[in-house]
């Protein structure tokens, strides 16, 4: 038999080499249209076909049923093979075991989720899951989305306000903000919109803009405040406020879990700055992942838990 060409492979159909690995078992045609549910006229022209594409008669009538041929024997292996890998190919995968998976996932968080949600969920890779690495990038909300559309990342951590349809949003937690500063420049008690506006503040900001959302909230009320700096990260700027006479309006997590460590006390904000969800962004090709799907489940029980 020669090699086997492209248009000779096209006509070779999964009915084909069933009906041939089932000639193989049985060694006869009746008992093979039974197995497969095909008629006595079927299992006779699949075999015809058979023998044309391989150039061989392949089974030989005897009194007892079919023999194969020394082309058949050969073929056997490989054909059954075949098979095997397909139906293994098309079987539900194996569950996810995240304690033997070694893999790398790619993500993209700004310094807020990274100091919130990364040390827990390292912390969890460690226990459970050794074998997946973290791979994070600071990608700003728009670049962290073109990233996943481009698949350079699998995950993203932050705020969006709107995303593509392309991409799937898992809401971890839900957030609201906290005002963070030496105990004698906050002071005692509340604060009033009066003395938060008195303040000198410094801005978060990755595009460094010098106003924000509490600057629209203080011009509702006829107040305006003086921001002395803009900083991309919300640390850096928290240690800015333990040497500097100066209020810092951060995400409420971050104020309670890293103010007290620069020595700073948290208020809450005496004006009304609307909250927002934090959520874990990944693209449609990746809607059933399972490792990410893991990953998402135990950052969102992480952010439960904190935020209980």
């Amino acid at each position: 038999m020669s090699d086997i060409s492209d248009n000779e492979l096209r006509r070779l159909d999964l009915t084909l080499l069933l009906v041939f690995l089932g000639l193989m078992r049985h060694r006869k045609s009746t008992d093979v249209a039974r197995e497969l549910g095909l008629t006595q006229s079927a299992i006779s022209q699949a075999l015809r076909r058979l023998r044309d594409i391989f150039g061989d008669e392949l089974f030989l009538r005897r009194p007892h049923g079919l023999d194969p041929t020394a082309v058949a024997l050969r073929l056997e292996p490989a054909l059954a093979r075949a098979v095997q890998a397909l139906r293994g190919a098309l079987a539900d995968p194996a569950p996810f075991q995240p304690e033997t998976t070694w893999r790398v996932i790619r993500l993209a968080a700004l310094d807020a989720e990274q100091a919130v949600l990364l040390p827990g969920l390292i912390r969890d890779l460690a226990a459970s899951a050794p074998g997946l690495q973290l791979s994070v990038r600071p990608l700003a909300r728009r670049e962290a989305m073109e990233a996943l559309i481009a698949g350079e990342i699998d995950l993203a951590l932050g705020f969006f306000w709107s995303a593509p349809d392309s991409l799937i949003a898992a809401p971890l937690y839900r957030q609201d903000f906290a005002v963070a500063g030496q105990a004698a420049v906050l002071g005692q008690g509340d604060l009033t919109p009066a003395a938060y506006a008195a303040f000198p503040h410094v801005l978060v900001s990755p595009a460094g803009d010098l106003r924000g959302i509490a600057d629209e909230a203080l011009a509702a009320l006829g107040l305006e405040r003086r921001v002395v700096a803009a900083l991309p990260a919300f640390l850096p700027a928290l240690a800015a406020a333990a040497e500097a006479p100066v209020a810092v309006t951060l995400p409420r997590a971050l104020a309670e879990g890293f103010a007290p460590r620069f020595g700073l006390v948290t208020r809450a904000p005496p004006v009304a700055l609307r909250s927002f969800a934090v959520t874990a962004l990944r693209h449609r090709r990746n809607e059933h992942d399972p490792a990410l799907l893991w990953l998402i489940d135990r950052l969102a029980s992480a952010a439960s838990s904190d935020n209980s």
